[in-house]
């Protein structure tokens, strides 16, 4: 294992020519102040231009994409809330796909975890936006988000009015008119607590409720990301290259928190940012500069030099 702190170590020789690139946002291709740098912007184009595909994975909603969707070229997709959904940048952010939390699990899920870690607030992230119980913490929330009781924003009748993602940017699904996912279905539920650790309360949350939904966390809060079962950035990506006829071996992952372990660890060739969660260094064996200091542009450059993994 190399030192976290050492520059991108050079991918050893070998016959497999990387295809396509999967890499998180937040803590990896995001500097910290959210914007891309103009080496990171260099690189992507590159990667692009030599016929490698580039796919943003990452835990953030469509809304929040619009800091890479100039930068995503090709195919234009990308995958967000944790692999719950697919999303067409060059249309917008229109959602294509969607792995759903479904109610009644959703509502299984805050019963148990309202037991196991009283104080629990959450907030309920649906295809057409956000919407939250008065606790939650207000950070870079809707402001015409719908406050209420998470039983509340669960119950089967709860209907809010729909969100950009569908008025503006899903369309119809079938020529009919219709937005496209006109119930507007649960894509991840948050829980956050405000005093417990961040890793005790995901351990605590996946003892009391881990089979319900996959529990995860990105935050560096206790913050809870909570998705259908199986749903991840790892699976969805593995269908995205799958349809394209690319092997895990041909994919090169960037992370740097627990929600991109299992991506990091299906990718034939994965990275761990040098500001990496412990997890991550202990799931990786290959480490690259920090995020601030453009880590994954340094390992696409020496990618794109040398011409294999």
């Amino acid at each position: 294992m190399t030192d976290a702190s050492a520059p991108p170590s050079r991918a050893p020789r070998t016959a497999v020519a990387p295809r396509l690139i999967a890499t998180d946002l937040d803590g990896t291709l995001l500097h910290d102040d959210k914007t891309v740098s103009d080496r990171t912007i260099a690189a992507l184009a590159a990667a692009e231009r030599a016929g490698l595909e580039v796919f943003f994975v990452t835990g953030r909603p469509a809304r929040w994409m619009g800091v890479v969707s100039d930068h995503v070229h090709g195919h234009g997709l990308a995958i967000c809330a944790n692999g719950a959904a697919v999303v067409d940048l060059h249309r917008g952010g229109r959602i294509v796909e969607v792995s759903p939390l479904e109610r009644t699990a959703a509502r299984q899920v805050v019963d148990a975890l309202r037991s196991a870690a009283p104080g629990t607030s959450f907030a309920v992230e649906r295809t057409g936006g956000i919407h939250y119980e008065p606790q939650y913490p207000p950070l870079l929330l809707d402001p015409a988000a719908i406050v209420a009781p998470a039983e509340k924003l669960l119950a089967d009748d709860f209907a809010p009015p729909l969100g950009p993602e569908e008025t503006e940017a899903a369309g119809p699904a079938d020529g009919t008119g219709r937005p496209a996912f006109p119930d507007q279905p649960v894509i991840k539920l948050l829980a956050h607590h405000p005093e417990l650790d961040p890793d005790a309360f995901l351990t605590l949350a996946r003892t009391a409720a881990g089979g319900l939904a996959t529990f995860t966390r990105s935050s560096p809060t206790a913050l809870l990301e909570i998705s259908g079962p199986g749903v991840s950035k790892a699976g969805t990506l593995a269908r995205c290259c799958a349809e394209r006829g690319i092997a895990p071996d041909e994919v090169v992952a960037f992370g740097d928190m627990p929600n991109d372990i299992a991506m990091l660890s299906w990718a034939g060739t994965s990275y761990a940012m040098a500001n990496a969660h412990p997890d991550v260094l202990a799931a990786t064996t290959r480490r690259t500069a920090s995020n601030n200091d453009d880590g994954v542009a340094a390992v696409i450059e020496r990618i794109l030099q040398d011409g294999h993994l």
